[in-house]
């Protein structure tokens, strides 16, 4: 008896010695990712939202223009950085860190589509406060739509870059991707495996394998600022990837696309997984779309081939 009771003793101590020891290194990596301060960014506003702080900067003249980045926990407003000064030139430019990104809150919450898509249109009425042209990245698009669809008079014209497929979108939350955002959200150890998830070497990844078509565009200087933003807010940056893996920031969009009656634009990296299928299947729901496809460019053409990219900004928002 007091040997399986020393056996317990003896088990408890160097579980909580592992705990103790795994909670410095989390420490330490979320320390090193962001000692740089690359994110720190010159603006300081703040859009004081229900849910959290929501980081934000406004630049130029004209009418108002919103770029919204890729939902990533490695996203910020920086994949705008190359093209916005251009822009600012024919534009009031706004530019946002979506809530759980960059330099914005990062709540222990699950994060869903609908939270998005509040958030889009409370910034416009709360901050820009007249109708507003839209361009977003990524899965982003997908939010801009159901605002669009639940408050068209927000809502000028918008410009949709690499969008979502609408499969993956209609792909609810499941038991197995519960279990999964549940293990991520474990205190400690489930930090130890959101941070081997967006170690740097996964980042540099990222981007010779699906966000450039050129890899060696990626520069360290860039790989940092995505690592950076990923461990900006320590523990609290896993939530949105948990939320991501639930699959609760999906949403079916179909009937928002059929029914928005705004002049939409979709622009597909050549390179781009799926992209002739993608722009296809959002084409058939709604055929006034106009589409384009930039050659050698991957997911974020804002950031390879930004001049290509530009150009197309400047035919459809003309």
């Amino acid at each position: 008896m007091n040997k399986h009771k020393h056996k317990l003793i003896t088990t408890a101590i160097l579980f909580t010695l592992a705990t103790g020891v795994i909670h410095i290194i989390n420490k330490l990596l979320f320390a090193s990712a962001t000692m740089k301060e690359l994110l720190r960014g010159t603006s300081r506003k703040f859009y004081e939202w229900r849910f959290g702080r929501i980081y934000y900067t406004k630049q130029g003249q004209g009418s108002p223009l919103l770029l919204v980045h890729d939902l990533t926990v490695y996203s910020s407003d920086y994949e705008w950085n190359i093209i916005v000064d251009e822009l600012a030139k024919s534009y009031t430019v706004y530019t946002i860190d979506l809530l759980g990104c960059g330099r914005s809150d990062k709540q222990n919450i699950t994060y869903t589509n609908f939270i998005y898509v509040q958030m889009l249109s409370d910034f416009i009425k709360n901050i820009i406060g007249e109708r507003t042209d839209v361009i977003t990245s990524g899965f982003s698009g997908s939010f801009a739509v159901m605002a669009c669809h639940n408050e068209e008079e927000l809502f000028g014209k918008i410009m949709l870059i690499n969008p979502p497929s609408l499969n993956e979108l209609n792909q609810a939350p499941t038991k197995k991707t519960k279990v999964l955002k549940f293990l991520l959200e474990l205190p400690i150890f489930g930090t130890l495996v959101y941070n081997m998830i967006t170690a740097r070497e996964n980042i540099e990844l990222l981007f010779t394998e699906k966000y450039f078509y050129n890899p060696f565009l990626a520069n360290n200087r860039l790989v940092d600022i995505y690592y950076e933003s990923a461990h900006k807010g320590e523990h609290n940056a896993k939530y949105l990837h948990s939320s991501i893996i639930g699959r609760f920031t999906n949403n079916n969009i179909n009937h928002a696309l059929e029914a928005i009656d705004h002049s939409i634009f979709i622009v597909c990296g050549a390179e781009e997984k799926n992209a002739k299928e993608i722009c296809s299947s959002y084409l058939q729901l709604n055929p006034a779309i106009e589409t384009a496809v930039l050659e050698k460019a991957r997911h974020l053409p804002q950031l390879e081939t930004p001049g290509k990219l530009l150009e197309q900004i400047s035919i459809f928002f003309s």
